[in-house]
């Protein structure tokens, strides 16, 4: 049970990664309280992927961390192991939780990491210090353990054998295909304890410490999470896990369409994604005043709310689906569409008054990832972000729709009234490379001088990468395209390429 926690430490204390309903925090080894939290935890009855006990934390009225904290005795912290690995055994069925020791400013503490359980509904004694043991199911309810009464036990019931899919083992691949390197990467990018020990660990070793490989030792399987954010290729095992963008400058009955898909480790896709719709199809317009000196300054889409927006289609969508997420932009809004809709818990009327939450969560595990990436925040808190950055862009409310089979969920962003002018703008694709070579051409510039801009020694590298793709596109110009070989050649923005840069940045002359 004893292991470093996959999460970074302060975040977790600070409830700055995980809800503060998921942490408990306890003063003392109170042996009753903790095992049926931890059974609560086991039960994950809304799917948010369990939860942790610290021990030693105390608390403040608020439920806030005090610090520095009270802290266990360090000769009490062999008896509280021993005591708890006891106590578990009486959760049925049997469930024992990750178990860390830790350190924070000098006092010792217990970090119990109760991952949502494979066999729900799991019961625990009300009391483990009884001679008379009395079971029950218990549940959270925001921020406390209850037990489960009622029509509330006999939904728990109905969830046995239901795990979420992206907890489930895939069975038909093998631990060999996790990439080690994307789990030591995401453990340095969280700030994780467990990073420092990872590079001595097997893949299975350490995706077991993940919590994305699981089964017998002598036929370990990785679970559907583990594959879709550390294995190189998500897609040969999770067909639709995908991206993918299609544009229509000039309308969806124009004549120009550009598609491009995104693939990979799912927080890779989402990201690369993210910065393509951030480079070639975002900008910002600047509308002037006779009558004052400030000019109005608008995005055609705000970047908060379309990362909001594909951020939970990505966390919410069904990965059993081929279905890939889909975003659609025309120079009247920007489309986000997922499958399937919102969990039927959401009211059409909610949906529609922007005001939906939903009951339980459909991938516990991704969720749990992308928070830890800062990819996401929480709970319910997705349309109100969106709601946030229209209204602060001073553009028209976003609509929310779904159909009453919840076969689908789209998100339309419309555009800015200002920017509409320039919405039917066809450009080329910019990537990271040439948006990097736009950035530091200024004037007429030779090839030496640009490679030396950009940072890069390789002549044909700066051609392929950056250059090439610059001229092909039309974003960039030779000052002697007759002689294209010339010792005297120079190269300066196009004016879509001046277009482009002055959207990305409208404060460069």
């Amino acid at each position: 049970m004893l292991q470093p926690t996959p999460i970074n430490l302060n975040d977790l204390l600070l409830q700055r990664t995980v809800e503060g309903e998921r942490i408990e925090y306890k003063e003392g080894w109170n042996p009753d309280a903790i095992v049926r939290t931890l059974c609560a935890f086991a039960n994950d009855f809304e799917n948010l992927g369990g939860g942790y006990v610290v021990i030693g934390q105390d608390c403040d009225a608020n439920g806030q961390p005090v610090f520095p904290p009270k802290g266990l005795a360090e000769n009490q912290l062999d008896k509280i192991q021993q005591e708890l690995l006891a106590a578990c055994q009486l959760i049925q069925p049997l469930y024992f939780p990750v178990l860390s020791v830790e350190v924070v400013q000098d006092r010792h503490l217990i970090v119990l990491w109760a991952p949502g359980g494979q066999n729900r509904p799991y019961k625990a004694p009300e009391a483990v210090t009884s001679r008379h043991k009395v079971w029950h199911h218990y549940i959270r309810r925001y921020s406390s353990t209850v037990q489960a009464k009622g029509e509330v036990e006999q939904e728990l019931l109905s969830l046995a054998a239901k795990v979420p899919w992206d907890d489930r083992f895939h069975q038909a691949a093998s631990v060999s295909v996790l990439s080690k390197p994307l789990m030591q990467a995401f453990l340095q990018e969280v700030d994780s304890a467990l990073a420092a020990d990872a590079a001595d660990l097997s893949v299975e070793a350490l995706g077991r410490q993940m919590n994305v490989v699981g089964g017998p030792d002598e036929s370990p399987w990785p679970r559907n999470v583990g594959l879709l954010f550390f294995s190189d290729q998500p897609t040969h095992f999770v067909p639709g896990a995908q991206v993918d963008v299609v544009a229509f400058p000039q309308g969806s009955d124009g004549d120009v369409i550009v598609e491009k898909s995104f693939k990979g480790p799912l927080s890779q896709m989402t990201r690369e994604a993210l910065e393509y719709l951030r480079r070639n199809y975002l900008y910002e317009t600047v509308t002037k005043h006779s009558q004052r000196a400030e000019a109005t300054r608008a995005w055609n889409f705000p970047f908060a709310a379309v990362e909001e927006a594909l951020v939970n289609a990505v966390y919410h969508r069904t990965y059993e689906s081929r279905d890939p997420v889909e975003v659609r932009i025309s120079p009247q809004e920007l489309v986000i569409l997922s499958y399937p809709g919102p969990d039927r818990s959401v009211r059409m009327e909610d949906l529609q008054a922007v005001r939906a939450v939903s009951r339980r969560y459909r991938n516990r595990r991704i969720g749990e990832f992308l928070k830890e990436l800062r990819l996401t925040e929480g709970r319910a808190t997705g349309i109100p972000k969106i709601l946030k950055a229209m209204r602060t862009n001073g553009s028209p409310l976003p609509v929310f729709e779904t159909d009453e089979e919840r076969l689908s969920f789209v998100v339309r962003l419309p555009i800015h009234p200002s920017a509409k002018s320039r919405a039917a703008e066809v450009t080329a694709e910019v990537t990271a490379e040439v948006a990097r070579l736009l950035g530091v051409l200024e004037g007429e510039m030779p090839r030496a001088s640009l490679m030396e801009a950009v940072g890069l020694k390789h002549a044909e590298h700066f051609r392929k990468a950056y250059l090439s793709p610059a001229l092909a596109g039309g974003l960039v110009e030779m000052t002697m395209p007759d002689k294209p070989n010339s010792r005297n050649q120079r190269y300066r923005l196009t004016r879509s390429g001046a277009d482009w840069v002055q959207r990305s940045d409208p404060r460069r002359p």
